[in-house]
């Protein structure tokens, strides 16, 4: 997202939050939706967000004029606003409409409007030391989602909830592995859809014609292990030692192919395993984890080329694939694997694929314990989290995480990396998480239509 874009969303999200502090929220989504496209591919945008707000305006103002003329009450222009933003007044003038056909009955309200205030006095001095009552804020939207799982921590959190509440809007959302999202799923009955990368994404915009999209964070993916295995590595060449361990992907999958088992490793002592040297990853034909790991290792078994054509997808598959069936059974998200990783230790998990943000996010909540180790693939694919918008509501709160920054601050706290990388690189500095401040070697994952070839070979070797 450009500067210029991320300024006229954020001016946008202001003027969205005024209007929703006159009118209910989803007349407000409406016509700022309705206005926004009138302005789509103008190449001039410095006065976009200030002449929607006053096409909003205008159309909200004429609706509630129309909504009292049916009702036979006057309306003066303007009132709508002037009388909603109090929530007092608002209700003794029926919804916020200013009485002007008879002066008996705004002489009532005035009259009952300073009966409550004073009831509203006296009962604030009777009870002074109680905060005050946390309640439903008026004209707050439930909008429903389905999310990525490594997300799910995140839309729980009550300062999210919360912040999410003060601009209108309770998220509702359910966990499933990406690649399920944008291939089993049935979205009808959501407002967002929300994997965690570009491919799954592009193919759910794809299957529903849909163009907008909001990436408002991202994570790189990563292998958690243990020191002992590090070691190990170390020794056998895949690991390489620094600040933050390197795992080189070209010699993993050297050790693939040749069927090598932890037990072989010279001077192995801490793990004689008699099993394969496999990362456990989840599904692939249902997580985009596993698809962007199939997506790293498609390419350096290409010869460090993205796989383009039939040719090179078989030619690939026969090495890919057996990252995947060699492992047994997989689950669907990365929650699974990365939850046994942290309570079941070395034994059934001695390395994980996982997302970077996973990693911090258990740091921050004290998850990690001393010799558990985070490594960088190399190479590595920069996993975008992406929301595709279903409906009006669903297209505000991507605008909202995209832009908004205290949930951009909180999406730090979980581990992600936002537009500002300060924000990441507080978090990490404080909590002393070791992670790679600089991704150099990053790959881009193949076209959505090859990686879901090489996602139907895998699959085909299941069987």
């Amino acid at each position: 997202m450009g500067v210029v874009t991320v300024r006229e969303e954020q001016a946008i999200q202001r003027l969205t939050d005024r209007l929703v502090d006159s009118y209910p929220a989803e007349r407000v989504e409406s016509a700022v939706g309705t206005a926004r496209k009138r302005f789509e591919g103008h190449p001039v945008r410095e006065f976009v967000p200030i002449l929607i707000e006053r096409i909003a305006r205008r159309e909200l103002e004429a609706a509630n004029a129309a909504a009292a003329q049916a009702e036979g009450v006057a309306v003066q222009p303007g009132s709508v606003t002037q009388e909603s933003s109090n929530p007092v007044r608002g209700n003794l003038a029926s919804g916020g409409r200013k009485l002007v056909a008879d002066k008996r009955p705004m002489a009532f309200a005035a009259a009952t409007v300073l009966v409550v205030v004073a009831l509203v006095v006296v009962f604030a001095v009777r009870r002074p030391a109680e905060p005050a009552a946390v309640t439903a804020t008026p004209g707050v939207t439930t909008v429903h989602g389905v999310v990525g799982s490594e997300k799910l921590a995140f839309f729980e959190d009550p300062r999210v909830v919360d912040v999410l509440s003060r601009k209108g809007i309770k998220a509702e959302v359910e966990p499933a592995g990406s690649w399920q999202i944008a291939t089993s799923i049935d979205l009808g009955k959501y407002d967002f859809a929300f994997p965690s990368s570009a491919p799954t994404a592009e193919r759910i915009q794809r299957a529903r014609n849909i163009s907008t999209k909001y990436t408002p964070f991202s994570s790189p993916l990563a292998i958690a292990t243990f020191q002992p295995i590090a070691d190990l590595l170390t020794a056998a060449g895949v690991l390489r030692a620094g600040p933050v361990p390197t795992f080189d992907m070209a010699r993993y999958l050297e050790l693939v192919r040749t069927d090598m088992e932890w037990d072989k490793l010279p001077g192995n002592t801490v793990y004689p395993v008699h099993k394969n040297i496999l990362v456990s990853t989840t599904d692939p034909r249902t997580s985009n984890s596993a698809a962007m790991y199939l997506a790293i290792a498609s390419h350096v078994a290409n010869d460090n080329t993205i796989v383009q054509g039939p040719a090179a997808e078989q030619a690939v598959l026969p090495t890919v694939s057996r990252l995947f069936v060699r492992q047994g059974y997989t689950e669907n998200s990365t929650e699974g694997p990365f939850r046994e990783y942290l309570s079941a230790g070395m034994g059934p998990t001695p390395m994980v694929w996982i997302y970077e943000a996973q990693f911090v996010e258990a740091t921050v909540r004290g998850q990690i314990q001393p010799g558990m180790v985070l490594t960088y693939p190399s190479p590595t694919v920069l996993s975008q989290h992406t929301l595709v918008p279903l409906t009006a509501s669903g297209d505000r709160i991507g605008r909202l995480l995209a832009t908004d920054p205290d949930l951009q601050r909180l999406a730090a706290e979980h581990g992600f990396r936002t537009s500002d990388p300060t924000q990441f690189a507080k978090v990490t500095a404080d909590r002393h998480v070791p992670v790679a401040t600089d991704l150099i070697d990053v790959i881009d994952s193949p076209t959505i239509d090859t990686l879901e070839h090489l996602l139907d070979g895998v699959t085909k070797s299941y069987n």
